[in-house]
């Protein structure tokens, strides 16, 4: 860890597959409605889970942390376990009083390769993190710092923004929302996208038409 802070009781469940760079790209090349949309609207999160980084998009493999009410000390152990491509997870119970992410962590994530971070919590230095290029999603923003006591879990099951996210699931998120889809259901929900797609450019195209015809 880059602080000095002892992380006995924080729990690692390891290891874990996680998708593949080449099936995670292949879902972050469409839009979160239009995944939705194909897996009948399950896999999202919360709206109140909000792109904090706008224009910035996340794709990546889940690396889930519990938190303890405003305070990070899991999401600094947690970064010892990423991997490059992780997203991570932090599930902060809703609790926005206090921020449990910023500029520093946001510089480490960078350092480990990690893709975006999503907090059901609150997080604070936005204009920094924009401008290092990682994109964030959170509930609230606060200037408040966290403590840095403990306890929490790296690597186990999480509820982050009323869904349950597991190790190795894929997520992906852009300004309308995220959509968590189960590590098993990744190729399957990859093979529906693109008639989905080329059903909504099927409207457009004739709507277009339409238009210059009139």
């Amino acid at each position: 860890m880059y602080i000095d802070a002892a992380a006995d009781n924080i729990r690692v469940s390891r290891p874990w597959a996680r998708p593949t760079a080449d099936l995670v790209n292949g879902l972050a090349a469409y839009p979160t409605a239009l995944i939705g949309d194909v897996r009948r609207r399950m896999g999202l999160m919360s709206s109140e889970i909000r792109c904090l980084t706008p224009g910035l998009r996340l794709a990546g493999s889940i690396l889930p942390i519990q938190i303890w009410e405003g305070d990070n000390l899991a999401i600094h152990r947690g970064l010892d376990e990423a991997q490059p491509g992780d997203v991570l997870v932090v599930a902060g119970n809703s609790v926005t009083g206090r921020s449990v992410f910023g500029g520093i962590l946001a510089e480490i994530c960078l350092a480990h390769g990690v893709k975006g971070v999503i907090v059901d919590g609150a997080v604070r230095d936005l204009e920094e993190t924009a401008r290092l290029g990682l994109p964030v999603f959170a509930r609230a923003v606060s200037p408040a710092g966290p403590s840095k006591n403990g306890p929490g879990t790296v690597g186990a099951p999480v509820a982050c923004g009323n869904m349950v996210c597991n190790p190795g699931d894929a997520v992906i998120g852009d300004d309308d929302g995220i959509i968590v889809v189960p590590a098993d259901e990744v190729e399957e929900t990859l093979a529906l996208l693109p008639a989905q797609q080329q059903a909504e450019t099927a409207i457009l195209n004739r709507l277009a038409a339409e238009r210059k015809q009139s």
